[in-house]
C-alpha cells in the first residue's frame, strides 16, 4: 500500500497519472473526519496534457534476424520506420503499421552508432567502430565513405570513433566526432572537406563526447554534448550561438520538420568516481520536447528497464535509450541500447498539447 500525508489528510492509493505513463493505483480513501473533494464539485476529467502510451504489438511483423544494441531510429517522409542495430542484419525498415519493409547491411559495419535521413532521401550511418561515415541509397547501395574505415586519426580524412552525421538542405555535411576526437567536422556535398572545429573541454565551443548532430530549417546545428550535459547550437561556420545547461545528459538530438527539438537521454547527473563517461549507467530514462530557442515545451520520464544475462527489461521500460525517431503525428520510437529493441510509444492526450 503507498501512503502520502497531505496536512491532516491521509490518501491512500493514489491514482496517478505521471511522466505520460498511466500507473494504476485503487482510489484514494478519506479520512472520518475531512473530505478531500467539496459535495457539489464534479471536477473536469479531461487531459490538457499530453502523454504516451506503449503500443505493444509493435511490430507485427519482425525480422527473422535477431535484434541487438538498437543504436539508430529515423522516420522518412513516407513514415516509414528506420531501425540500425548491431546485430547481423543491421538496417531493417518498417511500415507505421509494423510491417518489414526491408532490410540490408549485413557485414558491413563493426558497430553501427547512428542513423539518419537526408533531405534527398540518402541514409547516412555513423560506424563508430570502424572511424567511418557511410551515405547509402535507400536499398543499400553505398554512395560514398567518409574517413578511412579501419584507420583512426584527427586530421580531415580520417575520424576517431564518429558518432552521427546530418546533411543539411544543401547538401551540406556536418559530423560528430566523437568518443575521441571531440569536434565536429564539415564536409561539401561531393565530400570535400570543408572545416572542424572544436575540442576536448568544457567551455562553450568545446565538447566531450559530442554524442548527436541535428539541424532545423535555418540551418542551425544542435550537438548533444553528453558528457558536459548541455545541447549546444552553432551556426554552419562553427559559431556558438547557445547552449542548454541543466536540463539532461542528452544521448541522441533530433528536429522534426516542424522545427520542434526531441532530445533524450537521462537527467543531469554529477560525475562519480567510478565514471569513464557521465552517468553510466543512467539512472533515469527521459525525453524532452523543445523549442529552437530552447524553450522546454514537454517532458516524459519512462521507466528504467533491467539488463543482464539473467534480467530483461518490461514492455514500456527503457535500458539506455539511444535510438530516437518522431513520426508526423508525434508518435516515438525508442530504440535501447540494453534492452536491444525498438518500441513504439504512441502520442495521446490534448490535441493541442
Amino acid at each position: 500500500m503507498i501512503t502520502k500525508r497531505v496536512g491532516r489528510w491521509e490518501c491512500q492509493n493514489l491514482l496517478l497519472w505521471f511522466t505520460g505513463l498511466v500507473v494504476s493505483l485503487p482510489i484514494a480513501t478519506l479520512t472520518a473526519q475531512t473530505k478531500l473533494v467539496p459535495p457539489g464539485v464534479d471536477y473536469p476529467r479531461v487531459n490538457l496534457t499530453s502523454g504516451y502510451r506503449l503500443a505493444p504489438d509493435w511490430p507485427r511483423q519482425r525480422s527473422d534476424y535477431a535484434w541487438e544494441a538498437m543504436a539508430g531510429i529515423a522516420v522518412d517522409a513516407r513514415g516509414f520506420i528506420w531501425t540500425l542495430n548491431r546485430g547481423e542484419m543491421p538496417v531493417q525498415v518498417y511500415s507505421p503499421e509494423g510491417k518489414l519493409i526491408r532490410q540490408w547491411g549485413s557485414g558491413l559495419f563493426q558497430s553501427p552508432h547512428q542513423l539518419s535521413i537526408g533531405p534527398r532521401g540518402h541514409i547516412w550511418i555513423a560506424d563508430s567502430h570502424n572511424h567511418a561515415v557511410y551515405q547509402f541509397a535507400s536499398d543499400g547501395t553505398k554512395l560514398m565513405t567518409l574517413g578511412i574505415p579501419g584507420k583512426f586519426g584527427d586530421d580531415e580524412d580520417h575520424f576517431k570513433m564518429p558518432t552521427d552525421v546530418v546533411e543539411t538542405e544543401a547538401g551540406d555535411i556536418f559530423i560528430s566526432d566523437g568518443y575521441r576526437n571531440n569536434r565536429v567536422v564539415h564536409y561539401s556535398a561531393e565530400g570535400k572537406f570543408v572545416k572542424q572545429w572544436g575540442s576536448l573541454g568544457v567551455e562553450v565551443g568545446q565538447f566531450s563526447l559530442p554524442h548527436s548532430i541535428a539541424v532545423d530549417s535555418e540551418g542551425r546545428l544542435y550537438v548533444a554534448d553528453r558528457n558536459n550535459a548541455r545541447v549546444q547550437i552553432f551556426d554552419q561556420s562553427g559559431k556558438f550561438l547557445a547552449q542548454w545547461k541543466n536540463l539532461m545528459v542528452p544521448w541522441t538530438v533530433r528536429v522534426t520538420a516542424r522545427d520542434e527539438v526531441y532530445v533524450c537521454g537521462a537527467s543531469p547527473s554529477h560525475w562519480r568516481e567510478e565514471d569513464v563517461q557521465l552517468g553510466i549507467p543512467p539512472k533515469d530514462q527521459l525525453v524532452m520536447k523543445l523549442d529552437t530557442r530552447g524553450r522546454v515545451l514537454s517532458w516524459w520520464k519512462f521507466p528504467l528497464g533491467q539488463w543482464g544475462p539473467e534480467k530483461k527489461s518490461k514492455p514500456g521500460e527503457l535500458a539506455w535509450v539511444h535510438g530516437l525517431g518522431v513520426d508526423a503525428q508525434g508518435n516515438l520510437f525508442l530504440g535501447d541500447i540494453m534492452g536491444k529493441r525498438v518500441q513504439r510509444f504512441t502520442r495521446i492526450g490534448h490535441p493541442s498539447k
